[in-house]
C-alpha cells in the first residue's frame, strides 16, 4: 500500500466547481493540470522501447543496439537517441536524431501487440486515473502525460494497456521536444491553456513520476512533484531528491488522489 512522505500533508477536497466544457475555457475555476510519466509510473511494458530502438537501428544502419553508459530511466527519447547513435558509431549523430525518430514513430504501432502480451498497467494506475476524472473532480482536474517517450510510443504503451480513457494525450509533452525533461513542462502548460483556458503556472501543475528527473523537472518549473517508487528508485531516494509527496505505489487510491490534488483546489 502506498504511503506519503511530505512536509506538506495532502489535503482532502470536498467542494465542486463548474465542469470543463469540451475544448473551451473553464468557467469559474482554475483547473489542476496533472501530468503523468508513463514508464514505471503507469506502466511496465517489458522493454518495448529498447526493442523499438533495435528495430530502427537495424532498418536504418544495419546495426545492433549498443550498450549505453547511462540508464534510460527518467530520460527523454531525444537524449537517449543521441546517445544510442553516438554509441553505435553513427557519423554526426545529432543530425541523424530527427530521421531516427521518424523511423521510431513509424514502427511503434507494430509493437502494440507486444505491449498487450508482455506489458502491464502498474497496480492502482487505472483506478487513480479514473478517480481523478470522477464527477467529484469534473472541471477541476485535467490529466495528460509528460513523458520521455516520443508521442507514437507513448500512445502504443498506454493504448495497449487500456490507460488512455482519462488522459488528454493531445495536450501532453513528449520526449521528441528536448533532451532536457524540464523543457517539456512549459509545452504541456501551453497546450493545456490553449485547450482549457486558465493559467497552469506554478503549483497548478503536478508532475507524477518515478525518477529524480521527474522531481527535478517539477522543481525547475515551479510545479509540484508526486513521486512513486515503482521504478528503479526507492522511496528514500525520491524523498531525498525533493519530491513533495512520495508513494511506494499507487494502490491506495484515496491517498494518491489527495497527494496529487494537495491543497491546490481548496476554496473553489
Amino acid at each position: 500500500m502506498g504511503s506519503t512522505r511530505s512536509t506538506r500533508p495532502p489535503t482532502s477536497v470536498e467542494c465542486r466547481s463548474a465542469p470543463v466544457r469540451g475544448t473551451g475555457t473553464v468557467t469559474g475555476v482554475q483547473p489542476l493540470l496533472v501530468l503523468w510519466d508513463v514508464d514505471y509510473t503507469l506502466a511496465d511494458t517489458d522493454g518495448v522501447g529498447r526493442r523499438l530502438y533495435q528495430i530502427a537501428l537495424a532498418e536504418l544502419y544495419g546495426l545492433e543496439m549498443p550498450a549505453l553508459l547511462r540508464s534510460m530511466a527518467g530520460r527523454t527519447d531525444s537524449s537517449i537517441a543521441l546517445e544510442v547513435l553516438k554509441a553505435a558509431g553513427i557519423a554526426d549523430p545529432a543530425s541523424e536524431v530527427a530521421r531516427f525518430q521518424q523511423v521510431l514513430a513509424a514502427r511503434a504501432p507494430d509493437l502494440e501487440p507486444l505491449v498487450r502480451e508482455r506489458g502491464k498497467a502498474l497496480p492502482g494506475a487505472a483506478k487513480a486515473l479514473a478517480a481523478l476524472s470522477s464527477p467529484a473532480y469534473a472541471g477541476r482536474v485535467v490529466q495528460s502525460v509528460l513523458t520521455g517517450n516520443i508521442p507514437a510510443l507513448a500512445r502504443v504503451k498506454l493504448g495497449g494497456l487500456g490507460l488512455t480513457e482519462f488522459l488528454d494525450l493531445g495536450i501532453g509533452a513528449y520526449g521528441d521536444v528536448s533532451e532536457v525533461r524540464a523543457d517539456l513542462v512549459p509545452v504541456a502548460r501551453r497546450h493545456a491553456a490553449e485547450r482549457y483556458g486558465g493559467d497552469f503556472a506554478g503549483p497548478a501543475t503536478v508532475l507524477v513520476g518515478d525518477t529524480p528527473s521527474d522531481v527535478e523537472a517539477a522543481a525547475l518549473t515551479g510545479a509540484r512533484s508526486v513521486a512513486v517508487a515503482t521504478g528503479s528508485f526507492s522511496a528514500e531516494q525520491l524523498t531525498v531528491a525533493g519530491a513533495d509527496v512520495v508513494f511506494t505505489d499507487l494502490t491506495d487510491t484515496t491517498a494518491v488522489v489527495r497527494g496529487i490534488v494537495g491543497g491546490a483546489l481548496d476554496g473553489h
